[in-house]
């Protein structure tokens, strides 16, 4: 599939001096990583009502924690795709490439971005419930619970069904998100509040609309341009003609 750019957004894309990508699931289903929703997707199989809330967590940790560390290693499985990679490429060519993501997967980071603004968290941090001590992969297990030094349970640092996201990392999405000159919707339907409001914030500040998915979306109206196809093919693409 061969994409032909327009010449206005060569232009922009020429000129512009910082870019955001937001990310969501479906880059990652390019990795192999399954979503969540969708015919292949995790909640296909299992109530999330079961487990990613943190009354099921209190309730069934163990349950919770190893399906949790089912998913990881899943995720380490994975590598990071010619999307994610493109994506880290760019911090050469621009003055300011920042991510903004939906994902927990850590592919991002793994592929060399350095500007990573995670709002649902990252699969390989860890924390503890009681004392907040900040853990990586190597959690203490006792009788198979996960446990911090001072007794309390320790949970995935993941936003669950029912919290907030974390205040600090969606106030500075929204302040790169206005700052931006051109902002991509990569793999996301812009439909998951309030991660989906940093969209139209942009929108409204000026910012140049740039949508990448598998197919039409609710956001395709809104957009500046549409690409359909895989962020791994259709990025590359796009770069490779500015």
């Amino acid at each position: 599939m061969e994409l032909l750019i327009d010449d206005k957004t060569k232009q922009i894309l020429k000129k512009a001096k910082s870019i955001v990508f937001f990310t969501g699931a479906g880059i990652s289903a390019e990795s192999g990583i399954p979503t969540f929703r969708g015919k292949d997707g995790i909640w296909n199989k299992l109530k999330p009502e079961e487990l990613a809330n943190f009354n099921a967590f209190l309730k069934n940790p163990k349950l919770v924690w190893e399906w949790y560390q089912h998913r990881k290693e899943i995720i380490h499985k994975c590598q990071p795709n010619p999307a994610h990679k493109i994506i880290a490429e760019l911090q050469n060519k621009y003055e300011k490439v920042s991510v903004v993501t939906q994902n927990i997967d850590n592919l991002h980071r793994r592929a060399g971005s350095k500007s990573v603004y995670e709002l649902h968290g990252n699969i390989e941090r860890n924390y503890c419930i009681d004392c907040k001590k900040e853990y990586g992969n190597n959690v203490p297990l006792i009788d198979g619970l996960p446990k911090c030094d001072c007794g309390g349970l320790v949970r995935p640092d993941v936003v669950w069904f029912g919290e907030y996201l974390p205040q600090n990392v969606f106030t500075s999405a929204e302040e790169i998100a206005k700052k931006s000159d051109v902002f991509f919707i990569v793999g996301t339907t812009g439909i998951v509040y309030p991660a989906a409001s940093i969209i139209y914030l942009a929108k409204n500040k000026g910012s140049y609309l740039i949508e990448v998915n598998i197919d039409e979306t609710d956001i395709s109206i809104s957009v500046d341009q549409s690409f359909f196809g895989k962020a791994g093919e259709v990025l590359p693409q796009i770069f490779s003609q500015i």
